[in-house]
């Protein structure tokens, strides 16, 4: 089942099957061996940074929409809260530029709690900032 970004949720499993257009890629760095970048992505809901991985790197570009399968909404090392493919999901390209989207809310930049009832869950605790602080929008 397809879900839209707003309804993103912090989790340890890779469950998120979902759609987006790239707005905008950041610098290729390496963690390691393997090479990494953010992105900026968003769908008619919200924005999220989603983290490419490797080869994905060198052939996603701004302009393309990505379905992605199986994918995790989780911290990464340096604390950063990203959606990615992971190890077990795949991003695949059904499309290029025409796709409507919005910039706010930003699901990465929302503080996010452990569930007082349930341990398992995060609950939205505060809006960081409604746009990315990575990708400020341009003005």
């Amino acid at each position: 089942m397809m879900i839209s970004l707003k309804d993103l949720v912090p989790a340890a499993q890779n469950n998120v099957n979902t759609q987006f257009i790239v707005l905008e890629k950041g610098m290729t760095t390496m963690d390691g061996q393997n090479k990494t970048c953010q992105s900026l992505v968003a769908d008619e809901t919200a924005a999220v940074h989603f983290q490419l991985w490797g080869e994905e790197c060198d052939v996603v570009e701004p302009s393309d929409i990505l379905r992605l399968m199986n994918g995790i909404f989780s911290y990464s090392r340096n604390n950063n809260l990203v959606l990615r493919a992971g190890k077990r999901g795949k991003i695949e390209k059904v499309g290029e530029f025409n796709m409507v989207f919005v910039e706010t809310p930003n699901m990465s930049e929302i503080h996010w709690v452990p569930d007082t009832s349930n341990s398992k869950k995060y609950v939205k605790e505060s809006v960081v900032s409604p746009y990315s602080r990575i990708f400020p929008p341009i003005r």
